[in-house]
């Protein structure tokens, strides 16, 4: 499941998507409008890839970003 979350405030237009697939978390960012940057990560089960990316997306929701509903 992909979840994308957006910031906008003042000349900030950014986003961050975050994506589990398997033991992988992939996440690109950069500017709303753009391609933005993908980095993945990968680890030893499903579960630890969740919970990094649940973690991420927590960070994220704390510094101001929304998450977007899906099309």
């Amino acid at each position: 499941m992909k979840r994308r979350l957006e910031f906008v405030e003042g000349s900030s237009f950014k986003f961050y998507e975050v994506e589990v697939a398997d033991q992988s978390v992939t996440t690109t960012f950069g500017r709303i409008g753009t391609d933005g940057q993908t980095q993945t990560k990968h680890f030893g089960d499903r579960l630890a890839a969740q919970n990094h990316a649940d973690k991420l997306v927590r960070q994220k929701l704390a510094k101001g970003y929304v998450q977007q509903q899906e099309a």
